[in-house]
């Protein structure tokens, strides 16, 4: 008997146990089905969280049916769309990066390391990207190419933010007043910590809502570095100067006939003047060019054509013949000039005051002075190595015998191969739709 009410009470207690187990799991799917935590924000706002009112109006509007969603690709340890509950903000960041190890400014380009890459990287890492990049809002100012560099990049998106929105009912109007809570995030501080020793961001700045860092540009100027030796550096301002004004300039680009339609652009300033940089007496000049946009490879096609004068190749007079595209409509074939030199030296705002706290200025100043005296030792050592080549320089011209190698003739601009204009490339690209 003792057996028979042991086993009995057993079962009792199974049978308790799960109907306890059934509840709470019928407690725990109830939750699940209310739960709205993925759903994406369709109201847009400079700073934007969600409010306790609009959860609990969702949560009471009854269970729905659950679809099943296609998990995007992440990066492994960390998914965007858990930040979507935080206070957000629109921001425009100031980046500097040295550019000669990436692959360019844009990610689109399927190759690796790019500047993007690298910023969305440390986004993540520094948990300040809310969303994924599309729900971000995100626009970048200048798309630079390979081992450009830039010390006045744009870019703006959405950014996690320590402002707390509330409402307020004005006269019968929706009224959006932001309140700081612990101090707004030291941007410039948290990604540095994150980014390469090549990029770094110089300040940041609040923007309106339709900001985009692209087309609300004003203008942008360029810098291109080379040493004048050798070069008539009259003779090159004096041509340079007729890039001011408004001209088609498509002999000075790589034309782009499926995207690009205009090759009319304006040019606002130019001007040659010396750096405060000398090597073996030969000076270090910048080619400063401003404008309010330019077209693909523009500012390196103008700068090679500058050096074919400066050379004493070519005429100052070409820079008209290639501006004057009735009557020269192919590009003539020459070689860009190198992208190294090439900086995005600003680029002009409205109203846009980047800021910097102090501790983060004080920490750009010193990283910045370290990298400047890490390449000037890798110079030192690179002049050091020069400096011992000469003697065997002078030995290996004694065993020559004197002989001279023949140099190079120049080919003028206007006898060489041209490229297909750009009707001829617009008929092939539309007979290629054709077929």
């Amino acid at each position: 008997m003792n057996l028979r009410w042991r086993w009995r009470w057993r079962r009792r207690w199974v049978r308790r146990r799960l109907l306890e187990l059934e509840a709470e799991n019928a407690k725990f799917s109830s939750q699940l089905a209310n739960c709205r935590c993925h759903e994406k924000e369709d109201k847009r706002s400079a700073v934007s969280c969600d409010s306790s009112l609009e959860t609990s109006r969702k949560s009471n509007s009854g269970s729905k049916k659950i679809t099943k969603e296609i998990v995007k690709e992440k990066v492994p340890g960390y998914d965007t769309r858990i930040m979507n509950h935080h206070c957000k903000r629109y921001v425009a960041l100031k980046v500097m990066y040295f550019g000669q190890r990436f692959y360019g400014f844009a990610a689109e380009a399927q190759m690796d390391p790019t500047i993007e890459s690298e910023i969305f990287k440390a986004l993540e890492k520094t948990r300040l990207l809310v969303g994924d990049k599309k729900e971000s809002h995100y626009s970048r100012c200048g798309r630079t190419d390979k081992g450009v560099s830039a010390v006045g990049q744009v870019i703006a998106l959405y950014l996690r933010s320590n402002l707390k929105e509330t409402c307020e009912n004005n006269e019968g109007s929706r009224k959006m007043v932001f309140k700081e809570q612990y101090g707004e995030i030291d941007y410039v501080r948290v990604l540095n910590r994150a980014l390469p020793d090549d990029i770094r961001v110089f300040g940041w700045c609040p923007v309106p809502l339709g900001f985009n860092a692209r087309f609300s540009c004003l203008g942008r100027e360029y810098y291109y570095l080379f040493w004048g030796e050798n070069l008539n550096l009259l003779a090159m301002e004096s041509a340079g100067r007729k890039f001011i004004g408004e001209h088609d300039f498509r002999n000075f680009c790589k034309m782009d006939a499926l995207n690009v339609h205009n090759y009319r652009r304006k040019v606002t300033s130019f001007a040659i003047s010396p750096c405060d940089v000398r090597c073996d007496e030969n000076q270090l000049w910048a080619i400063k060019i401003k404008g309010s946009a330019f077209l693909w490879h523009q500012v390196r096609c103008m700068v090679a054509v500058l050096f074919l004068i400066g050379q004493g190749h070519e005429s100052p007079d070409v820079i008209d013949a290639l501006l004057d595209t009735d009557r020269i409509p192919r590009k003539p074939q020459y070689s860009m000039a190198p992208e190294i030199p090439l900086v995005l030296q600003s680029c002009e705002f409205e109203g846009l005051n980047f800021t910097c706290s102090s501790d983060s200025m004080q920490a750009l100043r010193v990283h910045l002075a370290n990298e400047c005296q890490n390449y000037h030792l890798k110079a030192a050592i690179f002049h050091e190595a020069l400096q011992s080549c000469l003697p065997i320089e002078k030995d290996q011209r004694s065993l020559d015998n004197g002989t001279v190698k023949k140099k190079s003739s120049h080919v003028p601009l206007m006898s060489r191969p041209t490229e297909p204009s750009y009707e001829e490339r617009r008929a092939k690209l539309n007979t290629r739709h054709k077929d």
